[in-house]
C-alpha cells in the first residue's frame, strides 16, 4: 500500500442531513461542536470520542496543514497523543531528539540534555512536520463513530442563548445553521469565532522577521536543536537548525525588520543562505532542494478570557507565542486536554458549569506561562539597543567558560507543561503531610516504569496504567497500609458516584523511580485527576477526604 501524501490529500465534502433540518425550521442539536480540525480540534474531538461524547468538527478547507509549520512535539504532547490512540505512530515517524547546541559566532558555546535522567517512555521532543500529525489525527478520527468531520463547512454566524449556541454553516450546497450545547472555537490565529463573539488577542508584536525553510537534502548531522547567535555565514543574526523525517531539515533564518517578505520567499534569494551554511561544514557540497518556504513576524498574545458564554477558546485562536521555544502547538493540544474532561464530566452530569470556569482559569495562567517565557526568548535572540545586545554578547562569552552565564543564555525555554499551582481544583496538603519532589497538586504527573506480568513485553509505564477519560489513585505499597488506602479510595469514588482507576505501584526496587519521582512511603495515595495532573496526595488518607478531593476537582459547591 502507498504512504499517504498529507500534502496532497483531499478530504471529500458531503452534504450532510443537518441542512434539511435547518430548512425544516429545527437546527438539529448536537453536545459538542468543534471549529477547526488542526491538531488541536482534531486531539479535542478524539478525546472527546474515546469518553463518549458525541462529537461535530467543522473545518473550511479541505486539506491539510502546508509545509512543516509547527514541528517540534514536547514529551508531555506524546504522551496525549497516547492516551489519544497514536503516539507511537508519531514518534515511530518522528525524530526523537534531546541535546541541543548553542553556537556563537563560529564557536560553540556550550549544550544541554533537556532529558537526562533515565525510565521515561517518551523521548523529550519529537521532529514531526504538522501535516503528519494531522493527518495521523484525522485517520484516528476517522476510526471513532462519535466524531462527524464535516469539511468545507465554514462558521460565518454565532448566536449564544442560556444553555445553547447556533451556528451558521457556509458551504457548497448554501448554509444552515445547527445548535450546539458547547461550540470550541479551534480555528487558529485568525479565528473566525473569536471575531464573532467580539473579541481580539492583545499583546505585544515583534519588529523582526523569520525565513522559514524547508530543505530537503541528507546530512551527516545528529538529530539536534543547533542554534547560531551572529554567525559567520549569516552575520549579526540568529539561525535555528533542526533535523526532520524524510531528510527534510527545518533552517530558520532572522532576516531584520526591514526585510521584504515576498522577496525573501523567492528561491533565487534563500538559495544562497542554505548554500552559506552548508559551507561551513563539511557538507558545503551537499544537493538540496527547497520544500516549502515562508516568512514570518510573530507576537505574543492571548484573549482576555478564554471562555465567553457557550463558547470555549483552544489554541492559537485564544494565544499565540513566538516559535521559539515550541510552546504554540504543545499548549494548544495541553488546551485541548484540559477542555475535554471538562466539557465530559458536564455533559454527564457530573460536574456543573463551574468546571468550565476552571478550563479558562488554568489555560490562561498557562498561556501567561508560555508567553512570559517567549518574550524573554525572543528579546534576548533579538536584541533592540546596543545595550541589550551588548549584553547578549556578553553573555554568550561568559557561557563558555562560566555555567552560571549558561542560565542567563536564551535561544527559547523550551516546552514543558505548566503546572497549576493556582488551581480552585487543587486539594492543599493536610498538615503534617511532608513531601519532596515536584509532584504537588496542580503538576502532570511524571511517568516511571511499572513491572510487567509480561516478562518478554518488557516494562509497563505508570501514564499507560492511569488510561484515559477516569480520575485515577496512585496507591503505594502492598501491606496493609496499603490496602486500607485502597479501600478508602473505592469508598470515597462509590460516595461520589465517579470512576477512579486505582493503580498499584509496589515498594520494591522495580519500582524504584516512580517511588523517587512522588517521595512515596507504604499507604501513600496520589490522586489524579483525567488529564494526569496530579489534584491531591496524602500520606494516609481517609475515605471522606479523598471524597472531599474529588468533589473539588470537579468544581462541585
Amino acid at each position: 500500500m502507498a504512504p499517504v501524501d498529507y500534502q496532497r490529500q483531499v478530504f471529500d465534502y458531503v452534504r450532510h442531513p443537518d441542512h434539511d433540518a435547518d430548512r425544516a425550521g429545527t437546527p438539529a442539536r448536537h453536545p459538542v461542536v468543534v471549529v477547526g480540525a488542526g491538531p488541536v480540534g482534531l486531539a479535542l474531538a478524539i478525546d472527546l470520542a474515546q469518553q463518549r461524547i458525541p462529537v461535530v468538527l467543522l473545518d473550511n478547507d479541505d486539506r491539510l496543514s502546508t509545509g512543516s509549520r509547527a514541528i517540534c512535539f514536547a514529551k508531555r504532547t506524546l504522551e496525549i497523543f497516547d492516551r489519544l490512540g497514536c503516539g507511537d505512530r508519531m514518534v515511530d515517524k518522528g525524530v526523537s531528539w534531546k541535546l541541543g547546541r548553542v553556537f556563537f559566532k563560529d564557536e560553540q558555546v556550550y549544550e544541554f540534555d533537556l532529558q537526562p535522567e533515565p525510565g521515561h517512555e517518551r523521548p523529550a521532543f519529537v521532529n514531526l512536520q504538522q501535516y503528519y500529525v494531522e493527518g495521523f489525527l484525522a485517520e484516528r478520527a476517522a476510526t471513532l463513530p462519535l466524531i462527524d468531520i464535516r469539511w468545507r463547512s465554514k462558521v460565518t454566524g454565532l448566536e449564544q442563548f442560556d444553555d445553547h449556541a447556533v451556528l451558521t454553516v457556509e458551504t457548497p450546497d448554501g448554509g444552515y445553521r445547527i445548535a450546539a450545547d458547547h461550540v470550541a472555537a479551534c480555528d487558529g490565529s485568525r479565528s473566525t469565532l473569536r471575531q464573532l463573539v467580539g473579541q481580539e488577542a492583545q499583546g505585544r508584536t515583534f519588529k523582526d522577521r523569520f525565513l522559514i525553510a524547508d530543505v530537503k537534502m541528507k546530512l551527516d548531522r545528529p538529530a539536534e536543536r543547533w542554534f547560531w547567535f551572529d554567525p559567520a555565514f549569516h552575520p549579526n543574526q540568529s539561525v535555528l537548525l533542526h533535523m526532520q523525517p524524510d531528510n527534510v531539515w527545518r533552517i530558520d533564518f532572522q532576516l531584520g525588520w526591514d526585510a521584504d517578505p515576498e522577496e525573501e520567499k523567492k528561491p533565487e534569494n534563500i538559495i544562497p543562505r542554505v548554500k552559506a551554511l552548508l559551507a561551513n561544514s563539511a557538507m558545503k557540497d551537499t544537493p538540496f532542494e527547497l520544500e516549502w518556504a515562508s516568512v514570518y513576524t510573530f507576537s505574543c498574545l492571548r484573549m482576555a478570557r478564554f471562555r465567553h458564554g457557550r463558547v470555549l477558546f483552544a489554541g492559537d485562536s485564544a494565544h499565540g507565542v513566538s516559535p521559539f521555544g515550541a510552546r504554540g502547538a504543545n499548549s494548544g493540544v495541553q488546551d485541548a486536554e484540559n477542555l475535554a474532561w471538562k466539557l465530559a464530566a458536564v455533559l454527564r452530569g457530573q460536574a456543573g458549569d463551574a468546571l468550565l470556569d476552571s478550563y479558562a482559569n488554568e489555560r490562561e495562567a498557562a498561556a501567561d506561562e508560555n508567553i512570559l517565557n517567549s518574550t524573554r526568548a525572543t528579546d534576548f535572540i533579538t536584541p533592540k539597543s546596543k545595550v541589550s545586545r551588548l549584553f547578549r554578547d556578553a553573555v554568550l562569552q561568559l557561557a563558555k567558560q562560566h555555567p552560571f552565564a549558561r542560565t542567563l543564555v536564551n535561544s527559547g525555554r523550551l516546552s514543558v507543561p505548566a503546572t497549576l499551582h493556582a488551581s480552585p481544583l487543587n486539594t492543599t496538603d493536610v498538615q503534617g503531610d511532608v513531601f519532596e519532589g515536584r509532584m504537588v497538586p496542580g503538576a502532570v504527573a511524571a511517568d516511571a516504569p511499572l513491572a510487567s506480568s509480561d516478562r518478554a513485553a518488557g516494562p509497563g509505564w505508570l501514564l499507560r496504567a492511569v488510561g484515559t477519560g477516569n480520575f485515577a489513585a496512585l496507591v503505594f505499597g502492598d501491606d496493609v497500609a496499603a490496602d486500607r488506602s485502597a479501600r478508602a479510595v473505592a469508598e470515597a469514588a462509590s460516595a461520589a458516584d465517579v470512576q477512579v482507576v486505582v493503580v498499584r505501584v509496589p515498594l520494591d526496587e522495580a519500582h524504584a523511580l516512580a517511588l523517587q519521582r512522588y517521595d512515596a512511603q507504604a499507604g501513600n495515595v496520589y490522586l489524579l485527576r483525567p488529564d494526569q495532573h496530579v489534584c491531591a496526595r496524602w500520606r494516609s488518607p481517609e475515605a471522606a477526604a479523598i471524597r472531599a478531593a474529588l468533589d473539588r476537582a470537579l468544581a462541585r459547591a
